[in-house]
């Protein structure tokens, strides 16, 4: 689990928009005694409609970031899949992303 934060808080940092002061915020909940945990943050978002069935693949960028390695993603979703759970994505660019982690 530890594993998994450190890449999502990592990546919203990394990814944050210039000029606005970075927001990251988790919360967990429970639905019908199902466990959810979300990241969601205000940086520059990702263009699912261009990006969205490469979110998790191996060596996949999105951004000009010269930090980018394209694997924190692939594994975070390996990871959260090896515990039993699903991990899915909403974005929009310019307003920020949520990671949604189903337990």
């Amino acid at each position: 689990m530890e594993s998994i934060l450190l890449n999502l808080i990592t990546n919203a940092i990394r990814y944050k928009q210039p000029g606005r002061v970075p927001v990251i915020f988790i919360q967990t909940y429970s639905v019908n005694d199902q466990n959810f945990m979300e990241i969601s943050d205000n940086g520059i978002g990702i263009d699912l409609d261009q990006y969205g069935d490469k979110m998790f693949g191996m060596y996949k960028t999105f951004h000009r970031n010269p930090d980018a390695k394209g694997i924190g993603l692939f594994i975070t979703k390996n990871q959260v899949e090896t515990m039993g759970g699903s991990i899915s994505v909403t974005s929009t660019v310019n307003i920020g992303t949520t990671f949604k982690i189903k337990f």
